[in-house]
C-alpha cells in the first residue's frame, strides 16, 4: 500500500478492545457521505490494530504494580500502523494519556523519525470544548484509578481554564470497578451491566453535589454504558467521539460531518 496516495487513520485498538471498536464506529458515524446513497466506498480507510495481550494494564503501571511501561508496546503498534500505511493515529485510552506513559511515547515517536501524526485525545477534547461548549468549565470526571491518581485530566485541562472535579475516594474505587471488574465491569461485557451502571449513577450523584457543568466519560469504555447525551440532567462529554472527529479532520477534513445543524 502506498501511504502517500491516501491519508489513512490508524487506531491502537487493544486498549481496550471494545474501546477500539467504539472509536471505529464513531469514525463511521461522523464521516459525511452523500445523502440518500450511503455507499461503502464513501467511507474512509481505517486500520484498527488490536493486540491487547502485548500492552500491560495502564493503571497497574501507574500504581506501581508493574515496572513495564505500556508506552513501549504502544510505540511498537504505532510503528506497525505506520508501516501498514497509516498517516494519523490515536490511542483510545484515557489512562494511557497520563504523562508517565504518553510523554515517553511521544519522545519515542519523535526520536524514531516517524512521520505518523499521533493525536492527543485530551488536547482534542480541550479544543472542542473551548470552541463548541464554552459554557462548560467545571468537569466532573469518571475514570480509572490510574486516571485519578495520575491526575491525567487535571494536568492537561486545568492549564486551559477548566476545573476538574472528582468523586469522593470510595466512589473512585467504585467507578474503577464498574469499568474493570471481571464479573460485572464494562470491559468484561462491552456494555453497562446493571451493577456497573448503578455504581456509575452513585458517582454522578456525588459529583452533582460538587457543582459540575458536565460529566467527562474519562475512560473509553464508559461511553459503552452511558450512551445518552445527558445523565440526571447533566451533559455527558464523550472524548472518544471528539477523538473520532479529530482523526477525520486530520485525514480528510472534507469528510467531517458538521457538529451541529447549521454549523
Amino acid at each position: 500500500m502506498n501511504k502517500n496516495s491516501e491519508n489513512i487513520i490508524g487506531i491502537v485498538g487493544g486498549v481496550g478492545p471494545y474501546a477500539g471498536l467504539d472509536l471505529m464506529k464513531k469514525i463511521l458515524e461522523q464521516t459525511a457521505v452523500t445523502p440518500g446513497i450511503l455507499v461503502d466506498q464513501e467511507h474512509l480507510t481505517v486500520i484498527n490494530f488490536s493486540a491487547p495481550a502485548l500492552v500491560v494494564d495502564r493503571t497497574k503501571f501507574l500504581t506501581g504494580e508493574t515496572a513495564v511501561n505500556p508506552a513501549v508496546a504502544l510505540f511498537d503498534q504505532l510503528i506497525a500502523l505506520e508501516a501498514a500505511g497509516a498517516t494519523v493515529a490515536a490511542v483510545p485510552c484515557n489512562t494511557a494519556h497520563a504523562r508517565p506513559i504518553f510523554g515517553p511515547l511521544e519522545m519515542m515517536m519523535e526520536s524514531s523519525g516517524s512521520d505518523l501524526k499521533l493525536l492527543n485525545m485530551l488536547t482534542c477534547l480541550s479544543r472542542h470544548l473551548r470552541k463548541h461548549q464554552p459554557e462548560i468549565k467545571r468537569l466532573g470526571l469518571l475514570g480509572t484509578i490510574g486516571t485519578y491518581r495520575a491526575k491525567v485530566y487535571e494536568t492537561m485541562m486545568e492549564p486551559d481554564g477548566f476545573e476538574v472535579i472528582v468523586p469522593d475516594e470510595g466512589l473512585q474505587t467504585a467507578v474503577h470497578a464498574a469499568i474493570q471488574d471481571p464479573e460485572y465491569g464494562i470491559k468484561a461485557w462491552g456494555y453497562g451491566t446493571d451493577t456497573a451502571c448503578s455504581m456509575l449513577m452513585e458517582a454522578i450523584d456525588n459529583l452533582q453535589t460538587k457543582g459540575i457543568d458536565a460529566v467527562i466519560l474519562g475512560c473509553t469504555e464508559l461511553p459503552l454504558a452511558l450512551v445518552e447525551p445527558f445523565v440526571k440532567g447533566v451533559p455527558t462529554i464523550d472524548p472518544t467521539m471528539i477523538l473520532a472527529r479529530a482523526l477525520i479532520r486530520e485525514a480528510h477534513p472534507e469528510k467531517l460531518k458538521k457538529w451541529r445543524v447549521g454549523e
